[in-house]
C-alpha cells in the first residue's frame, strides 16, 4: 500500500492509498478513523479526482459519523465503567 495523496481539511487528516488498482481514502481526527475503500474504479485513479469527489456533503456526513462514533463509545464507556458520583456517599439505614 502506497500513500498517492494528502487533501488538506482544517480539522481533519485525509490521506489517498493505492494498493495494486484499488484506491482507498482514510479521514482521521484527533481520536477516531473512517476509511472509505473506492476499488478499482478508474474514475478514482488520480488525487484531484478523488478531492472532487469530496464535496462539502461528503466532508458534513464523515464529520457527523465521528460525532456517532464518539457518542457511541462514550454509551458504552458510561455502562462498562458507571459513575462513580453515584458512589460517593455512604448509604445511611
Amino acid at each position: 500500500m502506497r500513500i498517492i495523496g494528502e487533501i488538506q481539511h482544517p480539522t481533519l487528516k485525509i490521506t489517498i492509498f493505492k494498493m495494486g488498482e484499488r484506491t482507498s481514502v482514510k479521514f482521521e481526527n484527533e481520536r477516531y478513523e473512517q476509511t472509505y475503500k473506492l476499488g478499482a474504479d478508474e474514475r478514482f485513479s488520480k488525487a484531484e479526482t478523488i478531492e472532487q469527489w469530496m464535496d462539502a456533503l461528503f466532508l458534513e456526513n464523515v464529520q457527523r459519523t465521528f460525532q456517532q462514533m464518539h457518542q457511541a463509545q462514550m454509551s458504552a464507556m458510561s455502562r462498562f465503567f458507571p459513575s462513580e458520583s453515584e458512589n460517593l456517599f455512604e448509604e445511611i439505614i
